[in-house]
């Protein structure tokens, strides 16, 4: 797959299928579309194309409530990438690019620099300066322009159309099961191994601690999670919390994990987190002892979620 970091200095000779979305979470109802382009591009013999955006848009026109996100920038363009697409364009969202009117973006970005000749996109997407333009807006434009439209219809999933703002609240509320029914995968956390204050080594549950440095990352409520994470090519089960650590009278919040049957040094590394299940709420004890029994129990409940699988 070819990256393309801004679509300012970046033409397309050849005839492409496209569509245009910010794809966050890359969800079982945006897996539909890029599956379909993808497809399609092999049978009419153009290049796939996906237009995507970095800052979200919301981000930019609503600075006062910044969004979190499901999916890193790097953590999209790998799905992108293992669905087959082509040609990936991020680009940068500002208030310049948001000013343009629905016919100057057909025109000057989808025509003249890349060489559209139908576009997958999906029922709901709208474009253009405040959003003005819908699907109905696209069709009248195609016909003018000479592209070929196909609208997608929204995805469902028990009767519940499926959203990126669903899956965030979902994950929010730890709801990840759920989340993953929409995602159509495990919902994941990536970070550096960094050293902490040991007092998990001390109780008995030694922890690796992760760093973050995509502060955009929407992480899940506060509380323990059954995870799993890949290391020497296999995998270890263990349990993660994220939380201030109110028994220790912390105030930060901080992303700790105890793997299972690991016992090695993984400092610096970076490690990839699979959150399979919400185990409890965050709590604060009485003591550390009272901690510790609560962690033990913890473990236990995790591993019998694991005998089931």
């Amino acid at each position: 797959m070819k990256k393309i970091n801004g679509i300012d200095n970046f033409s397309l000779s050849c005839e492409s299928i496209i569509t245009i979305g910010t794809f966050d979470g890359v969800h079982k109802g945006h897996q539909k579309i890029l599956k379909k382009i993808v497809d399609d591009s092999k049978k009419l013999n153009l290049k796939s194309i996906v237009l995507t955006f970095f800052p979200h848009p919301r981000t930019v026109l609503n600075p006062k409530t910044p969004l979190k996100l499901i999916n890193t920038i790097g953590e999209r363009k790998s799905h992108f990438e293992n669905l087959g697409i082509d040609i990936l364009i991020t680009h940068p969202f500002d208030k310049n690019f948001s000013e343009l009117s629905p016919e100057e973006f057909v025109r000057d970005i989808l025509i003249t620099k890349l060489n559209v000749k139908k576009i997958l996109i999906g029922y709901d997407h709208r474009f253009g300066k405040n959003r003005v333009a819908g699907i109905d807006d696209l069709k009248k434009l195609a016909l003018k322009y000479k592209f070929d439209v196909n609208e997608i219809s929204v995805e469902e999933q028990n009767n519940v159309s499926i959203s990126s703002t669903k899956i965030r609240n979902s994950i929010n509320e730890g709801k990840i099961e759920i989340a993953k029914s929409f995602l159509g995968y495990n919902y994941t956390i990536k970070g550096k191994v960094i050293k902490g204050n040991m007092i998990g080594r001390t109780l008995g549950f030694p922890t690796a601690n992760l760093e973050i440095k995509e502060n955009y990352k929407l992480l899940p409520k506060n509380g323990v999670y059954l995870i799993y994470t890949l290391l020497e090519e296999q995998i270890y089960y263990g349990m993660m919390n994220i939380g201030i650590k109110p028994t220790l009278k912390s105030n930060k919040q901080t992303i700790e994990v105890n793997l299972f049957g690991w016992g090695k040094d993984i400092y610096d590394q970076s490690i990839q987190i699979f959150v399979l299940k919400f185990i409890r709420d965050e709590k604060k004890f009485s003591s550390l002892n009272k901690l510790t029994n609560q962690i033990k129990i913890d473990k236990k409940t995790c591993l019998e979620y694991i005998k089931k699988k």
